[in-house]
């Protein structure tokens, strides 16, 4: 049986990174991937690029890569406030003006897609969707909606990130839609890591999710240690994104 183990959405948050790398090393999961935004919101955007530089890991381009990789003030976020949209923009600043140029380089050669090959299936990696990299592919997207992207990028399994909202979606087609939730940043209310592992014989597919407790404390001082706003220490805490 091969296996795939994919993370992402780390958001600058090494204390997060560190502890889903370490439980993959415990539990010895072969072939890493990562779905981008390695920066953003958190307090240490150069130590976890440095981080999943040093592992040779395949890294997709995630919208706050884009965003800062190329020096934008726009994240390609989605704010539903004008307080999110302040929030947001002091965040990018900050992120700009504390993340090497090298480090900048890295981000805005990152691919927008990554195809793998996994048992008989052709999984196809993306950040967003395979349109965009900041569209959000949400749970309760209609099923033919997702079985026209999955079409159009000729994939049996589409595994995204970018919602920080893990799901498994099996569609009427037999395909696959998966979200691998978030390493440094959750939404769903639980502050702990998530990731996904795939394992696949033939075209029998397996999809676990894993969630780790890291010190979510510390990363949240790092954040007060820092000019960013505090909230976003406050949704470390309570794993409310």
């Amino acid at each position: 049986m091969e296996r795939i183990t994919i993370f992402g959405d780390i958001h600058a948050n090494l204390h997060a990174l560190m502890g889903v790398m370490a439980d993959i090393e415990r539990r010895e999961l072969p072939n890493l991937y990562c779905l981008g935004d390695l920066v953003g919101y958190g307090a240490f955007p150069n130590e976890v690029v440095a981080a999943i530089r040093a592992g040779g890991i395949p890294t997709l381009m995630g919208n706050y890569d884009q965003g800062v990789g190329h020096d934008s003030d726009d994240c390609g976020c989605a704010y539903k406030t004008d307080v999110e949209r302040a929030r947001g923009e002091r965040s990018i600043a900050w992120t700009n003006a504390h993340t090497d140029a090298d480090h900048k380089r890295y981000l805005r050669d990152l691919p927008m897609t990554i195809p793998v090959a996994l048992g008989d299936l052709k999984v196809l990696l993306v950040h967003g969707s395979p349109r965009r990299v900041n569209e959000y592919l949400y749970v309760d997207r209609p099923e033919a909606s997702i079985e026209r992207l999955l079409d159009q990028a000729e994939a049996d399994v589409l595994v995204c990130g970018h919602t920080h909202l893990p799901y498994h979606r099996l569609l009427p087609s037999g395909r696959h839609v998966i979200n691998a939730g978030s390493v440094g940043k959750p939404k769903d209310g639980d502050p702990r890591a998530g990731y996904v592992v795939l394992s696949a014989d033939g075209r029998d597919l397996n999809v676990e999710f894993f969630r780790i407790d890291y010190d979510h404390e510390a990363a949240a001082r790092a954040v007060e240690a820092t000019i960013l706003p505090r909230e976003f220490a406050d949704m470390l805490r309570a794993g409310t994104g």
